[in-house]
């Protein structure tokens, strides 16, 4: 299980810019900028903090959530796909994501708090906050429940 997994989350990273006709990159993003600079009307790209692939699980399923520049996405597993944006929005790191089935779980996230190993998000919604583990290097980070028993 836990290498169709990563499988999955490699082609969920693949496959968050499906070019949806938004056209909002059009310059490379960068995070040479501090987080807290400029207060710039205009949406950034997310953090060098968040960028990443990061994991939880919520009610016996994986939710993985990839950040890459100003791309996002997230897969449930058994459950939604998800695609859309990251960045700063008014001094706050911000996800807005669309889900394929017209989920609304994870559709505005707020980064509340963010370390080399945990992201912290809250969502409009009934999911609220989530805790998520850094999946480095295509692997699955430790303390991860194993595939149900049979």
């Amino acid at each position: 299980m836990a290498a169709g997994l990563v499988g999955t989350l490699a082609l969920t990273a693949c496959s968050g810019g499906s070019g949806d006709g938004d056209g909002s990159s059009s310059a490379p993003s960068t995070s040479t900028a501090p987080s807290g600079a400029a207060s710039s009307p205009d949406a950034s790209g997310a953090s060098a903090d968040i960028q990443g692939s990061w994991i939880t699980t919520v009610g016996g399923k994986v939710v993985a959530l990839v950040i890459n520049g100003k791309q996002a996405g997230s897969f449930e597993t058994g459950g939604a796909v998800c695609n859309g944006t990251a960045g700063a929005e008014n001094g706050m790191q911000m996800i807005h994501l669309t889900c394929a089935d017209g989920s609304e779980n994870r559709t505005t996230g707020m980064v509340d708090s963010v370390d080399g190993t945990t992201l912290k998000v809250t969502w409009s919604g009934k999911t609220g906050q989530e805790t998520y583990t850094k999946a480095d290097g295509g692997k699955l980070p430790s303390g991860l429940p194993t595939a149900l028993s049979r």
